[in-house]
């Protein structure tokens, strides 16, 4: 299980590499009225601050965190797998039943909150900075100090309520798809799928956990982008009833279509590299 977390910590260092910019503008759309759709802001963005600054603000936090938050997920999913397995079938390697691989799943998303909570406030605030006169954050560090000298260290896990709500059935989500489709795609006489089926499994779990994710990620981005300046939500429930109420049901589905988008290959990456370095390490 050790080797869980180190290929975890790769894989996922190799997904953000491959999605952020896609993420900086779901963060926008999600947080900004002013943008109609996903090419409004792509171009708004390039226009106004050109591609390496624009689409990666704030990626340096992350790519130091996600390696440790994916680590933790992957490890945590893997050992919880192990427990139950024991606890149940009196063997940690036996074939694991669909509920087991949901609650193993729903436990790695609960776990993750306390680490990316921090992370995600920093990422939302450094993304959606673009008002005049200038950016009140110089960096991943300068805004948590700034945002923990403001607002409390409570300021630093603004909207993990819907964080833990948003990951934790996500999570599952994420883990039971990936094992079914792993299991529809490996061959007759094979115990795993090949690199193809991998790809595959990975991609489609993403885009289904995302699925599922995406009106509690809207209501997160919303509570997180939240206090600079005036603050407008009072907590989850009044943000949610808010939203609704401003800009109709649709609004929790904003950003939709791209955490889809990105979920794919981004979760490729994740889970082909992630199989990979344990088959390098079992030999």
């Amino acid at each position: 299980p050790s080797m869980d977390f180190v290929a975890g910590a790769i894989g996922g260092v190799c997904g953000v590499a491959v999605g952020y910019p896609l993420d900086t503008v779901k963060v926008r759309i999600q947080t900004e009225a002013k943008y109609t759709g996903i090419w409004h802001c792509v171009g708004d963005t390039y226009r106004r601050e050109r591609v390496v600054w624009g689409f990666y603000r704030g990626l340096s936090l992350p790519v130091c965190t996600v390696s440790l938050v994916s680590s933790v997920s992957f490890g945590t999913y893997r050992h919880c797998l192990e427990h139950i397995c024991r606890l149940r079938y009196g063997s940690a390697d036996a074939k694991p039943a669909k509920a087991d691989i949901t609650l193993s799943g729903c436990a790695s998303g609960l776990v993750r909150v306390f680490l990316t909570s921090p992370t995600e406030v920093a990422k939302v605030r450094l993304q959606t900075q673009t008002q005049p006169p200038g950016p009140k954050y110089h960096g991943p560090l300068h805004c948590l100090t700034t945002v923990a000298r403001e607002e409390g260290l409570w300021g630093l896990y603004k909207g993990s309520s819907a964080l833990l709500l948003r990951d934790g059935h996500s999570f599952a989500t994420y883990f039971l798809s990936y094992a079914i489709l792993c299991e529809w795609l490996t061959p007759a006489g094979h115990s795993r799928p090949d690199v193809l089926g991998v790809l595959v499994a990975g991609g489609c779990a993403g885009v289904l956990a995302w699925a599922v994710a995406t009106p509690m990620d809207v209501i997160k981005s919303r509570l997180q982008a939240d206090g600079q300046g005036q603050q407008r939500y009072r907590g989850l429930l009044h943000c949610m009833v808010t939203s609704v109420r401003e800009e109709g049901p649709r609004v929790l589905f904003k950003g939709l279509a791209l955490n889809c988008c990105r979920a794919f290959p981004v979760n490729m990456v994740v889970f082909v590299t992630y199989e990979a370095v344990l088959r390098l390490t079992r030999g």
